[in-house]
């Protein structure tokens, strides 16, 4: 273990297995000394991540698509530790149907879901997180290039990431006077409970590792070191930016 996040207090939402990129946020954060305050959707959610973690690391329940619910659990965070020194937002979702064919087979409503799930709870989490944040806090969230790039079957969630980027640019411009940093990570592709869903993923992830000069995928590993990179002190000069981790996927 190193010290790099010795001694900040890092709240890290969206771990669901040991293949969501939070978790592998949640091993870089670790190795980096940080103490890592979990959030989770509902019971079903907590049993997955209790097996996961260790019995001491701090749990809070957390469902992004009530503001009342995140005000409350910032509050219980606030409560039970104090000031916290950064927020980790990898959370998305789309309904599967959206996920497929063209994008103007989409619904009204899955639009609104894919939004208000992958993108507002960004700005809902920040609006709650920036109570208690430090000065030279760090606030970072996950977001992948089918928002620039139009990917097959990726539709609804292309727009909700291009949401979410644009949410970052602002809320870098907002949260800057309490010193407060804002960043999002894109990462390459990789195999997700989240990712699974949409059609064609496979043949995708294939592609994508053919596409880097290395000729390999990226891993939650590596993601969760550029964004244990953002939460630390090295990174004071970034904000507003978007880092991608993806092999090099996206100069090609």
């Amino acid at each position: 273990m190193n010290t790099l996040l010795k001694g900040k207090k890092i709240v890290l939402m969206g771990v669901v297995n040991k293949s969501s990129i939070a978790w592998g946020c949640a091993l870089a954060l670790k190795k980096c000394g940080a103490e890592v305050i979990f959030t989770y959707q509902n019971d079903r959610v907590k049993k997955q991540l209790d097996r996961l973690i260790d019995e001491n690391d701090a749990t809070v329940e957390c469902d992004v698509a009530e503001d009342t619910n995140i005000q409350v659990a910032f509050e219980e965070i606030e409560k039970r530790f104090g000031n916290i020194d950064g927020v980790i937002h990898s959370i998305a979702f789309a309904p599967k149907e959206a996920l497929e064919g063209e994008l103007t087979d989409a619904s009204r409503d899955s639009f609104k879901i894919a939004h208000e799930i992958s993108s507002f709870s960004f700005v809902a989490v920040a609006r709650e997180a920036r109570k208690i944040l430090n000065p030279g806090s760090s606030i970072t969230t996950l977001t992948y290039i089918g928002s620039s790039r139009a990917v097959s079957n990726y539709n609804i969630m292309g727009l909700a990431k291009a949401s979410l980027e644009a949410s970052v640019r602002y809320l870098a411009l907002d949260l800057a006077e309490q010193d407060i940093r804002v960043n999002a990570v894109s990462s390459g592709a990789i195999k997700t409970l989240a990712s699974s869903g949409i059609k064609g993923f496979r043949e995708l992830l294939d592609d994508a590792a053919t596409r880097t000069p290395a000729g390999k995928q990226v891993t939650i590993e590596e993601v969760g070191n550029t964004v244990a990179f953002l939460m630390s002190d090295l990174s004071t000069g970034i904000t507003g930016d978007l880092i991608y981790v993806d092999k090099g996927t996206h100069i090609s």
